[in-house]
């Protein structure tokens, strides 16, 4: 991985998402899809490649890391509004999230 400076970190926003709903994406053997409160006016819909790992009822409430100004991308004929932030470690995913209920739309910094 290449060296960032400060100024590129900045132009991240990464913010706490509460998971509103989770489901996964008829057809496709690792697609969930999310919608989530990030505190924008409305929730916004995330697609991660997670479903081997968790379970779609078992996020529902959940708080996860989400980067919220990453370009929309088109996946199964849903959009992706974000992206969920998840460290790998050898074969299994972890969602990264706050360790204690704090308010939707947070940012990290």
């Amino acid at each position: 991985m290449e060296i960032i400076n400060y100024e590129d970190f900045k132009k991240l926003d990464i913010r706490v998402g509460t998971v509103l709903e989770s489901e996964k994406v008829e057809k496709s053997d690792k697609l969930l899809k999310f919608k989530l409160d990030v505190g924008k006016k409305n929730p916004i819909q995330i697609l991660s490649g997670i479903s081997k790992y968790y379970s779609p009822e078992s996020l529902i409430g959940k708080q996860l890391l989400v980067l919220v100004n990453l370009a929309p991308r088109s996946m199964m004929g849903f959009e992706s509004q974000g992206m969920v932030l998840a460290a790998l470690d050898g074969d299994t995913v972890f969602l990264v999230q706050p360790e204690k209920l704090i308010t939707a739309g947070s940012p990290v910094s």
